[in-house]
């Protein structure tokens, strides 16, 4: 019995495992389609990919995009999908986002409640993960993405908004 449970449990971690990898390809095929549609309107079409990875990943409760203003050393807020926030400028080194701004690192943070330097935008939100945006080798800015469950992000999650962030400094910037 125990080794059946195993293969069955098994199996479908890889069948969920490649679900996940092909509704992610779905998805970056869904942005280029969006970048192609709504060129040059750069604010639609980050707009269209916050709410298009919002409404179709289930655990994608707020996503933002966040560009660095280097004179005012602060990250502004161009777009967002979700719960409206108050912190529409960041400082730079202040808060999960301040410190990718600050780093030029992605960082995933699975309980936003063992952080220190977290910055709370919605009461519910459980973890966190930001990738930041490149333009010629260049910290240009960020996706952020803000969970109401624990642990929700991993490495998959990285590599996805990795690559949908090298679609938007390609196509965008």
């Amino acid at each position: 019995f125990a080794q059946g449970f195993q293969t069955s449990y098994f199996n479908n971690f890889i069948l969920i495992i490649s679900f996940s990898l092909i509704k992610y390809s779905v998805l970056l095929k869904n942005c280029v389609e969006i970048i192609n549609g709504y060129q040059p309107n750069k604010t639609l079409i980050l707009g269209e990919i916050c709410n298009l990875l919002r409404e179709n990943i289930d655990y994608y409760d707020w996503v933002g995009f966040y560009f660095l203003d280097k004179n005012k050393k602060k990250l502004i807020l161009r777009c967002f999908a979700g719960k409206p926030t108050e912190h529409v400028e960041i400082p730079v080194g202040k808060g999960i986002c301040g410190q990718v701004a600050k780093s030029s690192k992605s960082l995933i943070i699975d309980d936003v409640s063992k952080e220190k330097n977290y910055i709370s935008c919605d009461i519910d939100v459980k973890s966190e993960i930001v990738v930041p945006i490149f333009v010629n080798g260049e910290n240009f800015g960020q996706i952020d993405v803000d969970s109401r469950k624990i642990n929700a992000f991993n490495k998959n999650d990285e590599n996805f908004l990795k690559q949908i962030n090298e679609l938007i400094s390609k196509n965008l910037f």
